[in-house]
């Protein structure tokens, strides 16, 4: 009986516990790690980032959680929805998102997100759209500690010179991300063209 007990117990603290679920992925652009958190994506991260461990520990920190392997529907979804975008199949994805972070990172990550798909904006820019134009340095630092890339698309940020500037990814991931979305936003103008010379 106190076996029983004891191991009741543990079964209870294992369930109080915070865990984020984390899961590896393997893409043609670089390997990820993806969290969730209580049924919400809150990382998804290239292992090859330099700020690798500064965004693991304060989203452990921020969420009061340790990083648990463990799938779940949330990471198998945003897997599928990943690669599906990398074929080049989507350019929108509907993942319930948590974001942890200072109010003012919140707010770039917000802006990040209406950034359109295709399209590329400024840290200049970015930080006009906060209604906070002098915080430039402050915008590239956050863009820089975004913890969910590619669908906060931090990727569409450029240098005011038009510089590629830097990516937790790669130059060379960053590249690729933004050739992707130019591609096939020209493929669908010409297919909508068409289309409409078609239609009587």
């Amino acid at each position: 009986m106190p076996a029983v007990m004891g191991r009741e117990r543990e079964r209870k603290r294992e369930e109080e516990m915070n865990q984020i679920n984390i899961q590896h992925h393997k893409t043609e652009i670089g390997e990820v790690i993806l969290g969730s958190f209580r049924g919400k994506l809150c990382l998804l991260g290239f292992r090859s980032r330099e700020m690798t461990r500064t965004v693991d520990d304060r989203i452990k920190k921020g969420l009061n959680a340790e990083f648990v392997e463990q799938d779940d529907e949330i990471l198998e979804k945003t897997r599928t929805q990943l690669d599906e975008y990398l074929k080049g199949c989507r350019t929108k994805f509907d993942i319930p998102l948590l974001m942890v972070g200072t109010d003012f990172q919140k707010s770039v990550w917000n802006a990040l997100l209406k950034v359109p798909y295709g399209a590329t904006s400024t840290y200049l820019r970015l930080a006009k759209r906060i209604k906070n134009e002098k915080a430039v340095r402050a915008v590239g630092n956050a863009n820089a500690a975004n913890p969910i890339s590619i669908i906060i698309p931090c990727h569409r940020i450029i240098g005011s010179d038009g510089e590629l500037a830097g990516y937790g990814g790669g130059l060379s991931a960053k590249r690729r991300l933004l050739e992707l979305e130019r591609s096939n936003t020209r493929t669908c103008d010409r297919q909508m063209e068409i289309s409409k010379q078609t239609t009587p």
